[in-house]
């Protein structure tokens, strides 16, 4: 639908009404977005970068109630732009990366959450993956093994936060 011409704004105005449109009169679970930044390499300097405080305000409009966004690597820009999404979306943070074979350390996964947390209350932030573990099935990027260890990861990081 996007035509090869179009700004990037007139792109991001025809996302926001194509997802506003999509979810118009739905009611009962939380209805999210994934805001995808590459998935189809292990090379981080091919994948997309940038940070989200441009992507705010189109986000800002969307009627969903939460935000899957990818923070696991620095080519996410800083959480600081959280501050801008309304405050009834819950944010999905991006804590490991599926493109790696090893679990990221326990405490860089807590301290990235609790930093996401003194931006957002608590109870709006939930752990994921920066994007789906099972990518291209001629050439999967993760292995089975690498991504139940990197769930079992984020099931640690949220006991520890739970405890506070």
């Amino acid at each position: 639908m996007l035509a090869a011409k179009a700004s990037p704004e007139g792109e991001l105005e025809i996302a926001v009404d194509l997802i506003n449109r999509v979810v118009d009169g739905i009611s009962g679970p939380r209805i999210g977005v994934h805001v995808c930044r590459g998935n189809w390499s292990q090379k981080e300097e091919v994948l997309l970068a940038g940070g989200y405080a441009e992507l705010m305000p189109y986000l800002a409009r969307m009627r969903v109630g939460m935000f899957s966004l990818e923070y696991a690597t620095p080519r996410a820009g800083p959480l600081e732009a959280l501050a801008d999404l309304p405050a009834e979306v819950h944010l999905g943070l991006g804590v490991v990366n599926p493109r790696t074979a090893e679990p990221e350390p326990l405490e860089e996964i807590v301290a990235r959450a609790r930093h996401a947390a003194r931006i957002l209350s608590p109870e709006r932030i939930l752990l994921n993956p920066d994007c789906g573990f099972g990518t291209f099935a001629d050439r999967p990027v993760a292995t089975p093994a690498s991504a139940t260890a990197k769930l079992r990861r984020l099931v640690e990081a949220a006991q520890v936060l739970r405890r506070g």
